[in-house]
Parts: C-alpha cells; sequence; structure tokens
C-alpha cells in the first residue's frame, strides 16, 4: 500500500563524482538526512537536474530513492518526458521500484492543446496504480496547464489518482483558482523553496516540496504554521525569502548552483557539481550574501 504524500517533501539533489557519475553514497546520505531533519518523504524533480541524467541514470535514481529512504517516508519520483512513451517507461519503473506516486510536467519542446496534454496525463495515469501529481513548471521551464486540463483529469480519475503542484505564475492565486474550480477536492502541493510557503500553507496545500539545501528551516516553518505561531514563521521565513530571491534571479541554474553550495557547506556533499552546460556560474558576491542570510536562518533556528 502507498504512503500518503503530506508535510515536508524535499527534491533529492543529485551528487555528482569527479568523474561526473552520480555518486550513491553522498545521496544516500543527503536522504538519511533529511529524513533526520523531519522530511515526511521525498521525491525527484527539476533540481534533481532530471533532464540532464541519461536514461539509466534516471532509472538509477529513481531505485535509489526508494531504496535508501527504506520506507521511513512516501517516496515519489519525477516521470515527465518528451514523449508519453518514455513518461509511462518511467512510470512503471517507478511502480516497480517500490515508489508511492509519480511525478509529471508536460513536454517541454512542444506546445501542446489542452486535449493532447489530457492525452499525455492519461497515458501516465492509466500505465501505472501510482498517484499522478501533475506539475505545472512554467513559473520557470516548459508551458501551463489549463486549468480545465487540471479539473477533466480530476473528474476522470479522482482525487486520490491525481494530485497538483502548481508553480505557474502567479502561484498563490492560481492555486486558489485550482482549490475553488475543484470545490476543494484537488490535493495540493507548493514548490516555491519556501518563498510563497507561507501564503500557499493559508490557501490549503497539503505539503510542500522544496530543496534540500534550507530543510532544516522548511521544516520548522511548516511546524510553526501547522502550530499558529505566526512570530516563529515569520521569523523563519524571512532568511528563507531572502535566499531564494537570489536563487531565483537566475532561474533554475540559479537554485540548483546556489542549492549545491549550501549542500557542501552542510557537509552532505563533497562537491557542487552539477551536470553541464548550463548557463550561471554562483559569483563571490552573491555567495557571500548567502552566507550571510544562512548564518542568520541557522541563529533563529537555534535560538
Amino acid at each position: 500500500m502507498t504512503k500518503p504524500l503530506q508535510g515536508v517533501l524535499p527534491i533529492v539533489h543529485t551528487p555528482f563524482t569527479s568523474d561526473d557519475q552520480i555518486d550513491l553514497n553522498q545521496l544516500r546520505r543527503e536522504i538519511d538526512w533529511a529524513f533526520a531533519t523531519g522530511a515526511n518523504g521525498l521525491g525527484s524533480g527539476m533540481v534533481s537536474e532530471t533532464f540532464r541524467l541519461t536514461f539509466s541514470e534516471r532509472i538509477e535514481l529513481t531505485e535509489r530513492m526508494a531504496e535508501f529512504a527504506g520506507g521511513r517516508g512516501s517516496v515519489f519520483a519525477a516521470v515527465g518526458a518528451e514523449s508519453a512513451k518514455q513518461a509511462v517507461e518511467f512510470s512503471q519503473i517507478a511502480e516497480k521500484a517500490g515508489c508511492d506516486a509519480v511525478m509529471a510536467v508536460p513536454p517541454l519542446t512542444s506546445r501542446l492543446s489542452p486535449e493532447t496534454m489530457v492525452g499525455y496525463f492519461r497515458a501516465i495515469a492509466e500505465a501505472t496504480a501510482l498517484p499522478v501529481i501533475v506539475q505545472d513548471a512554467s513559473g520557470y521551464v516548459g508551458q501551463s496547464i489549463p486549468l480545465s486540463v487540471c479539473i477533466q483529469l480530476l473528474d476522470l480519475y479522482g482525487e486520490q489518482k491525481i494530485l497538483f503542484k502548481p508553480e505557474a505564475s502567479p502561484i498563490g492565486p492560481n492555486l486558489s483558482a485550482l482549490r475553488q474550480a475543484s470545490q476543494g477536492r484537488a490535493g495540493i502541493y507548493e514548490g516555491s523553496g519556501g518563498i510563497l510557503l507561507v501564503d500557499s500553507y493559508r490557501r490549503g496545500i497539503q505539503g510542500t516540496m522544496p530543496g534540500m539545501d534550507l530543510l532544516d528551516g522548511i521544516v520548522a516553518l511548516w511546524n510553526a504554521l501547522q502550530q499558529g505561531n505566526d512570530d516563529r514563521a515569520y521569523a523563519i521565513w524571512y532568511p528563507i525569502c531572502g535566499i531564494v530571491a537570489l536563487q531565483m534571479q537566475a532561474g533554475l541554474d540559479g537554485f540548483l548552483a546556489i542549492e549545491k553550495y549550501l549542500l557542501v557547506r552542510r557537509g552532505l556533499f563533497k562537491s557542487a557539481a552539477r551536470r553541464r552546460p548550463y548557463s550561471w556560474e554562483l559569483d563571490q558576491e552573491t555567495q557571500l550574501e548567502v552566507d550571510r542570510l544562512f548564518n542568520r536562518l541557522q541563529t533563529i533556528l537555534k535560538g
């Protein structure tokens, strides 16, 4: 039986060795740290550098995530691809590996009509018994998913099968529009890295899917929101906002560069190596500001 997806569900970063292979020892350490820090589950996504991995590497990442999690929480796998056939195969592999759900973006290289987009997600949904998280990552990559597509999929398969991660701008109003159009049936997750978590939480999300870099802060923020402790929630949120704002200025590559830098600083990764090519490097002045904000966050968490 699959585990429910709720609470803090970080996206796994893919560590690389000096010869550009997935470092499985560091991946295991990252996953152990995530659960020790309070994650309710974890999965792969855009900041896993999914679309920069080879086919066999994507399979390995999915299988090792499920293995290393060891039943300590729910596991979901990114299966979005450029064809429905690819996405179906990735979904079936995830199910066989023991994942609890799959998450898919639409193809990135084609602009699909609403009807074609529904067909793409139907192919995934009907290829696996797992829940499918419909991810609109258009805030930083790909095309947006029309609200009509979301409601049609929800009507076809129900709220246990179809879940949503809306990341099209403006995220908050779009989240509320989906909640209202579905009459509260839609299970919704946010993935803003924490910068919009407070607003999204108040709009009724089931969970958040941040990167690993600020996980201790995100867990503490989620707990404060659940406890109704606004003073602590906002104190934690402000430095998170500052760091994520710096990440956002360079899109996906900005998130990756700063998130991996912080994982090295935490001692979880030996290297901040990313899969090439990419368009942005972390410069010294940005790094110093990240350090100041990160130190402030750690002080607040310890206090």
